[in-house]
């Protein structure tokens, strides 16, 4: 397919009152006082769809170009499961202050309430600042009853369980565990292309225009797993110029790639398109097939389609690059 080629896209920066100042001078933009919470790296989330920054489909929302090329793109796989639909979103994430304890709904809630997907996440933790730390998941058994107690009278933080974090931590969050970022954490973001969110508890805080933040406790009772897992953490064994699964779940599959040398990636027997985030050093990605070649400084994703996910990626000769790829698992 000479005319598909691997896309990057225009910045999709979201303002938000916990955000920090990491996200512009990392990604090569000019630094301000605004704070950037999210950048948006590949969505079809209909409120906010990415465009396409280079090639011949240039300005064009990618929820368009995948319409117009469904299989090549995305695979055909993974169209008999999602039709024309783009089915995750990944994003940067800059928490300079603590996010509000959520939930999301899983498939068969978010289909109910809205007839969208739901939404399953991971974290892979890019940068944290000493002694900083997340909460996923409950550190003892409640009742919903004993939930909506703990939220009205603002415990609800007591039972979460606390971790802190270091960078190459990796947090999996199935839909229904209970999560919060906390102050001082960067990291990647790679879920369900869904922006279902149920905030639980946001510490009495106002927003950008001085209102109390909307809370959704019903909902979120509805959406919650409480059962409480041995471990939340996921263990896992890195090794220099060898491809590391991170996770690997019914919604996607993520590999953690730390490379001095050029590691070749042919993803043709999954049919399924590739998204790689630079998260340190700078690497070339080169499709085998055409030639087509794009750089990938740290900060910076893009897309690769299923026709020509065959890739040899190269680091510079400067030092070590550490890339996520993401796909869907031809299983």
């Amino acid at each position: 397919m000479s005319h598909l080629y691997p896309m990057l896209f225009q910045p999709n920066l979201r303002s938000v009152i916990w955000g920090g100042r990491k996200l512009k001078p990392w990604k090569g933009m000019v630094a301000d006082d605004e704070p950037i919470g999210e950048s948006w790296e590949v969505s079809a989330v209909p409120s906010s769809v990415s465009i396409v920054a280079n090639g011949a489909f240039a300005g064009r929302p990618l929820s368009d170009v995948v319409s117009e090329f469904p299989q090549e793109i995305l695979g055909e796989h993974v169209t008999r499961l999602y039709a024309d639909l783009f089915p995750l979103l990944v994003k940067f994430i800059d928490a300079e202050k603590d996010l509000s304890i959520q939930v999301h709904p899983d498939d068969a809630m978010a289909q109910r309430e809205y007839g969208e997907m739901g939404k399953t996440e991971m974290w892979y933790v890019i940068d944290a600042k000493p002694g900083a730390y997340l909460y996923a998941g409950f550190k003892e058994e409640m009742t919903p009853h004993e939930y909506r107690r703990r939220v009205e009278d603002g415990s609800i933080i007591e039972v979460l369980a606390r971790h802190e974090v270091k960078p190459g931590d990796v947090f999996y969050l199935p839909a229904g565990r209970v999560h919060a970022i906390c102050g001082g954490i960067l990291l990647a973001e790679i879920q369900q292309s869904s922006d279902i969110t149920y905030r639980i508890f946001d510490y009495n805080r106002l927003d950008m225009n001085g209102k109390p933040r909307e809370l959704h406790t019903e909902l979120a009772a509805q959406a919650l797993n409480f059962h409480v897992e041995k471990e939340y953490r996921t263990k896992y064994t890195a090794h220099r110029n060898e491809i590391c699964q991170v996770a690997n779940t019914p919604y996607f599959t993520v590999n953690m790639m730390e490379f001095d040398r050029a590691i070749q990636r042919d993803l043709h027997q999954q049919d399924t398109f590739i998204i790689y985030m630079c998260v340190e050093g700078c690497c070339d990605i080169r499709v085998r097939e055409t030639g087509e070649t794009v750089n990938l400084p740290a900060g910076s994703t893009c897309l690769i389609p299923a026709a020509i996910a065959d890739c040899e990626i190269i680091p510079e000769t400067s030092g070590t690059c550490r890339v996520l790829e993401t796909f869907i698992e031809n299983k």
